[in-house]
């Protein structure tokens, strides 16, 4: 993966922190990441990492020749694993917490491909943001799209908990 200039994040500027008392102020509101390629290498050790080395992400020959994409595609598990970089690139990280806890996922969609080599971002939204047993529950709504393709290749709502630092 490969940083890019792009969009602004939670303060207007990319990569911006963000505190957690703050949160609140983003309900409703879209963010958007900076562009990030998705390079046949990082497709590669992810399939090394996970054991699925699917011709259709590792074989750019066989790819070629038999695939409607006309090379090898990112795994749907890669895109979705994205989100936490490019929720950090849009908002920032969340300060004043001692943790974040990824809870899971509600919803989770790949309408398109994301061939390598692609540029993908993140659109992000808060959506709900509820108080839980020692912090806070957020429900992120987000969007990655790959640059050129007219659907987002991963839609998402993921939850996440904060808990504040306690000093």
């Amino acid at each position: 993966m490969t940083d890019e200039a792009g969009a602004s994040g939670a303060s207007g500027a990319t990569g911006a922190d963000i505190d957690i008392a703050q949160l609140g102020a983003l309900v409703g509101k879209e963010m958007v990441s900076p562009w990030r390629e998705v390079t046949q290498e990082a497709i590669a050790q992810f399939a090394d990492v996970t054991g699925d080395r699917q011709w259709i992400h590792v074989d750019l020959d066989r790819a070629r020749r038999e695939s409607s994409y006309g090379t090898t595609i990112a795994h749907g598990f890669l895109t979705l694993s994205l989100i936490s970089r490019l929720l950090r690139d849009a908002v920032g990280a969340v300060g004043g917490t001692r943790m974040a806890i990824n809870y899971g996922l509600n919803k989770v969609r790949f309408p398109a491909p994301v061939p390598s080599g692609s540029r993908v971002r993140g659109r992000c939204m808060l959506h709900n943001l509820e108080p839980i047993d020692g912090g806070l529950q957020a429900t992120w709504s987000v969007l990655i799209e790959c640059d050129g393709s007219p659907k987002p290749c991963c839609a998402a709502e993921w939850l996440v908990r904060y808990y504040p630092s306690t000093s």
